[in-house]
């Protein structure tokens, strides 16, 4: 027994063990292990360098060469690439200059740029992603779920959007100068971006907020009014009294001066 025991305490025990342990650790990763392991992060890579170099040529003026921010344009460190995809893919950025807010323009970059300025800038700090393509898929009308579905996402909006984008996204205007944009023949992902990213003066609805099901909803709805048949005939833009009193304005009362004028010349 003091003969076994001498050998288990043999300064070579703990080496040999060590041993057995990287061999038989190495050999389960090399057999669990993926094929192309390295074929991503080599894509990524370089989707991030491609950006870094679109960033330093078109934004790092405002933004910053890290993009840390300057007086010109916030920092972009943790914005995500939601905020990115949606900005520049909607022509938003890059902005040709200094306004209260960034319009909707020509988009100046392709869909391969997009995705490289957005690798880049998620690369700097965490933030929201792009959306996965089963959350931005539209809810069809028609089936008794679908309806139901598109029904709360109506609730949702008109709980936590209409008061800035109308009752039926058709916009609005806001204080100092900004404004909620119409939403009409704007895609899916975008409104589900805007969401999570919050541009300009509208906020966040993060996954604590509204999860991603509830934003599919929401988006399903916006779709849905879109396609809608209207009964009540013209719509005046959705615009509710303003629009409707100003069409009474103008044609109600025209048409009256025109009745009396005629009236007039009749009686003369």
């Amino acid at each position: 027994m003091n003969a076994l025991a001498a050998r288990r305490r043999h300064p070579a025990a703990i080496a040999v063990l060590l041993l057995l342990g990287l061999l038989v650790t190495g050999g389960a990763y090399s057999f669990l292990a993926p094929r192309d392991a390295n074929a991503a992060p080599t894509v990524a890579a370089d989707a991030v360098a491609q950006g870094k170099d679109l960033f330093i040529a078109n934004c790092a003026t405002c933004h910053g060469v890290a993009a840390q921010g300057t007086k010109s344009g916030p920092s972009l460190v943790g914005v995500g690439a939601a905020s990115v995809d949606f900005q520049v893919g909607t022509g938003r950025m890059p902005l040709a200059g200094p306004n209260v807010q960034a319009p909707q323009n020509k988009v100046k970059f392709d869909d391969t740029q997009i995705a490289a300025l957005a690798a880049y800038v998620a690369s700097l700090g965490p933030g929201p992603a792009v959306p996965e393509e089963k959350y931005t898929t539209v809810l069809e009308p028609g089936t008794p779920e679908n309806n139901k579905a598109i029904a709360e996402g109506g609730q949702i909006f008109r709980v936590n959007c209409a008061m800035c984008h109308n009752f039926a996204g058709a916009g609005g205007a806001l204080t100092r100068g900004k404004y909620a944009p119409a939403l009409e023949g704007t895609s899916p992902k975008h409104i589900y971006e805007a969401m999570v990213s919050g541009p300009q003066s509208m906020p966040v609805f993060n996954d604590m907020n509204l999860t991603p099901e509830a934003k599919q909803k929401v988006i399903s709805y916006l779709k849905a009014q879109e396609n809608e048949t209207n009964v009540g005939g013209l719509t005046l833009g959705n615009l509710g009294p303003v629009s409707e009193g100003l069409f009474a304005w103008v044609f109600g009362l025209g048409l009256l001066i025109g009745c009396a004028v005629w009236l007039g010349k009749k009686a003369a």
